[in-house]
């Protein structure tokens, strides 16, 4: 009996659009690429319910005939290609002919388009694959889509899109990586109704300050190089502009956003020992590559792309930062002379007298000669017992015979670790001793304990006491706010404008004060008590970061990530110098939590060495 069967043309197109149209952020990245090969001037973007209920774009390009408007939601209907060939020389974003089909067999589509030789365009409406209606009327010149209930047929997938501020953050995203590479193009983005972003025509520079805020154009340095390989143009991030999170890295080839870990690494290399361990810089670096050599059909999202020539690529991209990077630094050098000495140039005229200096010396000396009798002392001089007031400073000890000095001298050896290379035996404390504690390397407290050797670690228990301090005061709303002498302003990625006023509530619970300025900017008024060393700006992006990353709408979950986040920023830092007084009010706090063994992010705070295995190092 035949088992395989063809599928229906429905079911295929919706497996197909599988791969394409992920999100409604997909949809928008579609129509939009699709708007930019029309020739639009001018794109709009519409969105309702993060696109959950409507997506609608409207361009004023080219448009579309009736007959071509039909066939646009054929699958591999283009216009962009006619042999295989084209594959290896695009010039254009969309090239396929799935785009159309895929957000048709998956949605209720309405479009309306006019091109500039007719004076009547077309109305067409698709649901599920099926073509509803088709009509001539009335509309301007370009192309009008509006997808309404997207994945309406297929309730499953509709069920896993995530919450309207995850999905909102998406279409950002995408808005933002199409719109950061065609400057000269005017793109608008509103949200349920609300003008979300509104980008005039102009240059790469303005459209990146433009996107993510003017401050950011002063961190950044252009770079621009030519070779017969590729061009390289964009700006970088200045060395102290790094930061953990938040950074903006985006790569361009050809107009198109890529992904590129490999050319990644290379810009990170040319900042090789100039940022702190664990830190990045912004860049926005875009690539103009002879079309032949390169291939972008080996992915749906066509966000992957293979380049021919990509060690040689990099070897350049790198020298490009470099270079950029240490012009800027040459730059920096401060080359005032003032308060200098002057020194005179020489003339062999002049009737200075020179001579040339000499060296006195002993050509007699000896080192090995016995001391002179002149300076000779006798052995009652070097005794700490004749010398006069040396029994002060040098008492003599109590009653000790030789038997005892030797049993308790310890020798030492150099060559031994201070930690055994076997593992630490894991052991809570019945009793914690916290008397006479000591600090070493400035990272770890040790200190004797009935059942062995305590170590622990001072940051780490640092965090897990901070840790429960903020969850408490979350959860009381009991944080005390300290408030900052001179304000300062931070400014969010568009991407986090949604997810900016859950955040920015518990961040004020938290004890921050801040100010909405407008525009995804706020100014810092406040911090909470007890972090008036720590950089404000960064702290608050930090946090906003780290909350946005985990994606959830649970108040419990936002609060521990962000409780967890300022304790890791807040605690005890590595290098500090503790008192005897501070070790032991810490371990005593640590000891008093619910969970003293552990960091919130599961790491290891202390350690208990055994008595059986500090005697095994001396066996």
């Amino acid at each position: 009996m035949d088992i395989i069967q063809l599928l229906p043309d429905s079911v295929a197109n919706q497996i197909a659009a599988g791969e394409v149209i992920q999100r409604p952020a997909s949809v928008i990245k579609e129509l939009v690429e699709n708007a930019i090969d029309a020739g639009a001037k001018h794109i709009k973007v519409l969105v309702c319910d993060a696109g959950k209920t409507y997506i609608q774009v409207i361009d004023d390009g080219c448009g579309m005939s009736d007959t071509d408007a039909r066939l646009s939601f054929e699958r591999h209907a283009t216009s962009k290609i006619r042999q295989a060939n084209d594959l290896f020389s695009l010039h254009t974003m969309g090239f396929r002919g799935e785009a159309l089909a895929s957000i048709a067999a998956v949605a209720q589509v309405t479009l309306t388009t006019r091109t500039t030789d007719n004076e009547v365009g077309t109305r067409l409406i698709i649901a599920g694959s099926k073509v509803m209606e088709q009509e001539v009327v009335s509309c301007p010149v370009g192309s009008n889509f509006l997808i309404e209930n997207l994945f309406f047929n297929i309730p499953a997938r509709r069920k896993f899109l995530k919450s309207n501020a995850t999905e909102m953050s998406n279409i950002m995203q995408a808005f933002e990586r199409i719109a950061l590479v065609y400057p000269e193009i005017e793109f608008s983005l509103y949200s349920n109704g609300m003008e979300t972003m509104c980008l005039r025509a102009s240059n790469t520079a303005q459209r990146i300050a433009d996107v993510f805020g003017k401050r950011i154009t002063q961190q950044l340095l252009t770079i621009n190089t030519e070779t017969t390989l590729c061009n390289i143009t964009g700006m970088v991030g200045k060395p102290e502009s790094s930061k953990k999170k938040g950074c903006h890295q985006y790569f361009f080839v050809n107009g198109r956003y890529m992904k590129h870990p490999y050319f990644h690494k290379a810009v990170m290399s040319a900042y090789d020992r100039l940022l702190p361990e664990g830190e990045q810089v912004s860049y926005f670096i875009y690539f103009t590559v002879n079309p032949e050599d390169i291939d972008v059909n080996i992915h749906p999202v066509k966000t992957e792309i293979k380049f021919d020539n990509e060690q040689s690529i990099w070897q350049i991209l790198m020298a490009t930062v470099r270079n950029a990077v240490g012009q800027f630094r040459l730059n920096e050098l401060d080359f005032d002379t003032e308060g200098k000495p002057d020194i005179p140039v020489f003339n062999p005229n002049s009737n200075i007298d020179i001579t040339e200096p000499s060296i006195n010396f002993n050509p007699q000396y000896n080192p090995f000669n016995t001391t002179p009798s002149s300076q000779k002392k006798t052995s009652s001089e070097y005794s700490g017992r004749s010398a006069k007031g040396w029994d002060d400073l040098f008492p003599t000890p109590s009653k000790q015979n030789d038997t005892d000095i030797e049993e308790s001298f310890v020798p030492f050896d150099y060559d031994d670790k201070i930690l055994p290379e076997t593992p630490a035996v894991d052991v809570s404390p019945t009793v914690i001793n916290t008397d006479s504690p000591m600090q070493l390397y400035a990272q770890y407290i040790v200190i004797p304990q009935n059942e062995g050797l305590l170590i622990a670690d001072q940051h780490r228990a640092s965090q897990r006491i901070l840790f429960e301090q903020y969850m408490e005061a979350l959860k009381n709303h009991t944080a005390h706010t300290q408030k900052v002498l001179f304000p300062e302003v931070v400014q969010f990625a568009p991407a986090l404008a949604e997810q900016l006023p859950r955040i920015i509530k518990e961040l004020t619970v938290m004890g921050f004060e801040l100010t909405n300025l407008g525009g995804n900017s706020y100014a810092v008024e406040g911090i909470p008590s007890g972090l008036g060393g720590l950089d404000a700006v960064r702290l608050v992006n930090d946090l906003v970061n780290d909350a946005a990353e985990c994606g959830t709408t649970a108040t419990e979950e936002v609060h521990t990530i962000l409780a967890s986040s300022l304790a890791r920023k807040a605690a005890t830092p590595y290098g500090e110098i503790l008192s005897t007084e501070a070790m032991q009010t810490m371990l005593k706090n640590l000891f008093k939590s619910d969970t003293p063994r552990y960091t919130p992010d599961g790491k290891i705070i202390y350690s208990i060495i055994s008595e059986e295995e500090l005697k095994s190092r001396f066996t």
